[in-house]
């Protein structure tokens, strides 16, 4: 599978740790089957988980007996999201057990898985195979060595569907009251690194921390107490309930980029030119050109000639008489 991110590598290493979690589970009910198939015996647990996107409760029961052990486990999420695992180991020979299940997830897709274990000298292989709902399937394979009282080493592969394989190799060291164990998960572009311890500070108490470290240099940390409140009675099942107490995981963040500001690039303001006021300019006045004087032009003399005096005797005018006179 690609992983170009650290989400994806999360993702993987999430994987890795529940597959880790189930062969612990069915390792630890292969130890009890290798002292005696005879005995039966029960155990159940609940714990709850508080991350960044919510609260996740889990609960799970085991029974062993007659050879074989069955284990049921399921988780529900925050907004309604549900996921169950049941599986069954059997043990078919001395040191050698198989064992088989199913996982759904919340939309109730199921995935089948099925592997094969062998111990033998200290050391324990195991291969299996998961088929999903789709018709793709992965192997797996892997195995744990004893080097040294209280040492182990771990190592394994997972080819997905596409042929990608993710290697991871583990190592666990246990002294005192106290393991630890560290471990690098290699996929084809990228590497996840992961440690933890595990400390006994009383009876029946159990401090745990865990640090993932992703591909972008990113860590993540986390620690939790386990408390048990029983033990585990031969032919019955245990007496109170295992409670895991698991405080809010720790997230160290990434330091925060250093932003240096650009520089700081002064810009004049652009000058304001005033314009001065105009000129004054006299309103033009137009005068109108006085009249001419009055020039006086005297009347010119005009001779007229005295007419020539005529009698004209008395007459009659119509019905009037006009005398004589000088016309």
């Amino acid at each position: 599978m690609k992983n170009r991110s650290f989400a994806g590598s999360d993702k993987v290493s999430a994987r890795l740790a529940r597959a880790a979690l189930r062969n612990a589970v069915l390792g630890a009910a292969a130890a009890v089957l290798a002292l005696g198939s005879a005995s039966a015996f029960a155990w159940s647990g609940h714990g709850t988980a508080y991350t960044s996107r919510g609260v996740y409760n889990g609960a799970h029961y085991g029974s062993c007996g007659g050879g074989s052990c069955s284990h049921a486990g399921s988780v529900a999420g925050p907004y309604g999201g549900f996921a169950s695992n049941t599986g069954t180991l059997t043990r078919t020979a001395p040191g050698q057990f198989s064992n088989s299940g199913t996982a759904t997830g919340r939309y109730g897709n199921s995935v089948q898985h099925s592997g094969d274990t062998s111990c033998a000298g200290g050391s324990c292989s195991h291969t299996g195979a998961l088929s999903g709902p789709d018709g793709k399937t992965a192997t797996t394979s892997g195995d744990v060595t004893r080097t040294a009282p209280g040492q182990y080493s771990s190592s394994g592969s997972i080819t997905g569907s596409n042929g990608n394989t993710v290697n991871h190799a583990a190592s666990t060291n246990c002294a005192g009251s106290t393991c630890a164990r560290s471990g690098t998960v290699t996929g084809p572009d990228n590497s996840v690194y992961h440690s933890g311890t595990a400390t006994r500070v009383a009876p029946g108490v159990v401090t745990t921390s865990t640090s993932v470290t992703g591909t972008q240099g990113n860590t993540v940390s986390s620690s939790g107490t386990v408390v048990t409140g029983g033990v585990v009675v031969a032919g019955g099942t245990t007496t109170g309930a295992t409670v895991v107490v698991a405080p809010k995981p720790v997230v160290v963040a990434p330091p925060p980029p250093v932003v240096v500001p650009p520089p700081v690039v002064y810009v004049p303001p652009k000058p304001v030119v005033v314009m001065p006021p105009p000129a004054y300019v006299p309103p033009l006045v137009v005068v109108a050109p006085l009249p001419p004087p009055a020039v006086y032009i005297a009347p010119r003399a005009v001779y007229v000639a005295p007419r020539a005096a005529v009698w004209v005797p008395g007459h009659w005018f119509g019905r009037v008489w006009v005398p004589a006179h000088w016309a």
